[in-house]
């Protein structure tokens, strides 16, 4: 508006500028021009019709729409007892909100199973995609499947009856197929299920080796092939990565030895390198997708890569070429963040990697090295990485010591209290940068009006003006939002149960 003013001023005189007589060639344009528009006013009306102006419309011209974000929660609303009758308690369907990300508000709420215990969204596993659908495990022992649609009716969500026994812990939607894992206590008798159509119907189970049980599966869409991640039986000696190759949907023979006790695992974007979190020996281990084996690391570096005590969740920060790696430590003093460096030699850095393949990049040097240690708060249990070109900063929620009651926000940590906080890390600078204590919430007993939360699961997403922080609690009714432009709690979003887990539907 500003320019198109000045350029109106460079055309426009003022009005004492302006000539007060027009010349006569101007003088004879004028009443030509009238002439000819009272002929043909005169013509139309000689036709004994009304003097229709025509009217075009113009199209307003702006910025394309945006596409609309969402988070999507799941919480628990428990089972309880009918307060009158004294009935015993009924389980109750668990409940499914989409949260509208550019105003906080509630947009639909549909119920899901009981108890709901697991959620993610076909493009919850890449940093890039843009999830369509949902899923979530259920303590009814039912799978159900959602699309990510405002319309969305308890009546459209879709489920499917587990086996008998089966007892799944994690969900990995890959392309057509869905991977579930299913853990046993038995040796010989884990496997990861593969579900396809809708609703969802078992295909197939691809049997674990014996003497082991899966725990999770490492993948993203559209990868070649994925890794069911499996812990020893009994625990305490090293994990296995069994190979699951999509286009056949077949395990491979020989699986890819870990650390102990594995629990978790992520891989790049390119599906070029997977990174399996080994809870029970404190360190990293590294696949290479390509060549489906243990990376060769380069000189100087190891794999697997030591870490912090109990690692337990991972996220990228892309743009730095890093991965973050969340240190759970004794639950009782403050755990850490593990930043380690991962780049891939390519067209324009080759220094050092002089026989680099672009097909099969092999690693930089630096790769596999912890550029720094930070200290969080008690208790860490998840990280989210703000995925921001300009300002990368990773998110910790520090659930606190699990005896103890949250501290209220502002209180000092006394004996019988603990620190449910969220850390903010500077990844420019690899420090705290700020710790925010996250609030107590609502309860809807009278008795008992304020209840506290140990926060257990976080979605992180970037936006103009602002990114957004989403962090849920299973002792808390609410969902906290928080600005990444402030780091500082802009609203709570009432959840009608324990809060679950979070997912948002862009990056």
């Amino acid at each position: 508006m500003h320019l198109a003013s000045i350029e109106a001023k460079g055309i426009t005189q003022s009005r004492p500028h302006r000539r007060p007589v027009r010349s006569a060639t101007q003088a004879l344009r004028a009443a030509l021009s009238f002439a000819a528009v009272a002929a043909v006013m005169a013509s139309v009306t000689g036709c004994g019709n009304n003097y229709r102006p025509v009217v075009s419309a113009i199209n307003p011209v702006g910025p394309a729409a945006q596409p609309q974000k969402f988070a999507v929660a799941i919480s628990s609303t428990g089972t309880p007892a009918n307060p009158i009758t004294g009935a015993p308690a009924v389980p109750q369907p668990g409940l499914l909100t989409f949260v509208d990300f550019s105003g906080d508000t509630i947009l639909i709420t549909a119920n899901v199973g009981v108890n709901p215990y697991y959620l993610i969204l076909n493009g919850g596993t890449t940093t890039t995609s843009t999830a369509n659908t949902g899923y979530t495990l259920n303590s009814d022992h039912t799978f159900t499947s959602f699309s990510i649609d405002t319309s969305l009716l308890t009546s459209q969500i879709l489920q499917t009856t587990l086996l008998p026994g089966a007892n799944p812990v994690a969900i990995l939607p890959e392309g057509v197929n869905t991977y579930v894992t299913d853990p046993t206590d038995t040796p010989g008798q884990g496997n990861i299920s593969q579900f396809t159509g809708a609703p969802l119907a078992l295909r197939q189970q691809l049997a674990i080796p014996p003497a082991y049980t899966p725990v999770y599966t490492v993948g993203i869409a559209s990868a070649p092939r994925v890794y069911a991640l499996s812990a020893s039986l009994p625990p305490g000696a090293p994990g296995l990565a069994s190979t699951i190759e999509v286009a056949s949907n077949t395990l491979d023979p020989t699986p890819i030895p870990v650390g102990v006790n594995p629990v978790y695992g992520v891989m790049t974007a390119d599906a070029k390198r997977a990174f399996v979190l080994n809870q029970g020996d404190g360190t990293v281990s590294v696949i290479n997708a390509q060549t489906n084996a243990l990376d060769t690391v380069p000189v100087g570096a190891t794999n697997p890569i030591t870490v912090g005590t109990s690692p337990l969740w991972a996220d990228f920060a892309p743009v730095r070429n890093e991965v973050v790696v969340v240190n759970a430590g004794d639950g009782v003093n403050p755990g850490s963040l593990s930043i380690i460096s991962i780049p891939l030699c390519s067209a324009t850095a080759q220094v050092g990697n002089p026989n680099c393949d672009l097909n099969n990049p092999v690693d930089a040097i630096g790769f596999g090295t912890v550029v720094a240690t930070v200290p969080v708060g008690v208790n860490p249990v998840m990280v989210g990485v703000l995925q921001d070109t300009t300002d990368s900063r990773a998110y910790v929620i520090n659930s606190g010591n699990k005896d103890l009651a949250c501290a209220a926000p502002g209180a000092p940590i006394t004996a019988t209290t603990t620190g449910c906080t969220l850390s903010v890390i500077n990844l420019n600078t690899n420090t705290v940068i700020a710790t925010i204590p996250l609030p107590l919430s609502i309860n809807v007993d009278a008795a008992t009006p304020f209840k506290n939360g140990h926060p257990n699961y976080i979605a992180v997403t970037s936006g103009t003006p602002t990114g957004k922080v989403y962090v849920v609690s299973p002792d808390s009714n609410f969902m906290t939002v928080i600005r990444t432009d402030t780091d500082a709690i802009d609203t709570t979003v009432p959840l009608q149960g324990g809060g679950v887990a979070v997912r948002v539907t862009q990056p």
